[in-house]
């Protein structure tokens, strides 16, 4: 692996099971809408244009460049981090994939949805909990070291931010049907979590020394350490500040859909105060 500079920017790793699976994937939305059409429900088109998306946001975060140096530069690992997890995520669970499944399954998807271990899986306390565990686990432990030396831990890893990301933002949004916060709650759901990203950045942006057991050894051969540790606070940087700021952007439709909920219970309200003469 040579080092990384401005040239680099247009290097490809095109992962054949990767693109396999996002195609797998964008095969099986399409026939599910399609299936739904064909019964004559009409599926939103912008649910559509989320899976898409996030699609496409997950194939630049693990095929462009960002991929190719993830492994080498903590840098690259955050941004490719903050992608799956705040963008890829969140734009996947605004895609709707199991009120798509629900609907244009039979019994047996019906059974699944309503299964124990998925009413578990989805429950709020599961997204927030995975979401302020694993953050920390995965850039302030061995972990990590093991995901910079080894691909399948990695890939895991990747796996685990969309994962984890999207059990997170379905409750956060709310546009899934289940167990699901009330709007305004929704919001400090949200805020609630910041505080990991910019607790994890600062852990790293303030390290004086390498924080990870052989994480030299795997960036590019003559990196010097005072580089590397240079690497590893330009990563916690991105983390504390990139992270909080996408994390507050997320704020913004959560509390529009507060706003209207509000707007539609003050009609509600006023029209039964009106229809008992009040």
């Amino acid at each position: 692996m040579n080092s990384f500079s401005w040239h680099h920017l247009n290097e490809w790793q095109l992962n054949w099971p990767a693109l396999v699976t996002f195609a797998l994937l964008a095969v099986g939305y399409a026939l599910r809408v399609r299936r739904l059409n064909q019964r004559g429900i009409t599926w939103s088109p912008w649910c559509s244009v989320a899976f898409a998306s996030g699609l496409i946001v997950s194939f630049l975060a693990t095929e462009s460049v960002i991929g190719v140096y993830d492994m080498s530069y903590l840098s690259f690992h955050m941004i490719q981090h903050l992608l799956l997890i705040m963008v890829a995520a969140p734009l996947l669970a605004l895609s709707r994939p199991f009120d798509l499944l629900g609907l244009s399954g039979g019994a047996g998807a019906q059974r699944f949805l309503t299964s124990r271990g998925m009413r578990v899986l989805m429950h709020p306390i599961t997204g927030f909990a995975a979401y302020f565990v694993f953050i920390p686990v995965a850039h302030l432990s061995g972990l990590f070291t093991l995901m910079m030396q080894h691909i399948a831990v990695h890939h895991a890893e990747q796996i685990a931010f969309v994962v984890i990301g999207y059990l997170f933002f379905r409750v956060a949004f709310g546009a899934e049907q289940g167990r699901t916060l009330h709007p305004g709650l929704r919001l400090l759901f949200v805020m609630a979590a910041v505080p990991v990203d910019t607790f994890t950045g600062l852990a790293l942006m303030m390290s004086n020394h390498l924080p990870f057991e052989g994480y030299l050894a795997t960036m590019p051969p003559g990196t010097s350490y005072s580089a590397a540790l240079a690497n590893v606070h330009l990563g916690g940087a991105i983390m504390w500040i990139g992270g909080d700021a996408l994390m507050l952007l997320a704020c913004i439709p959560v509390v529009v859909q507060w706003v209207r909920w509000e707007t539609k219970e003050t009609k509600r309200t006023d029209a039964a105060l009106d229809a008992l003469g009040l």
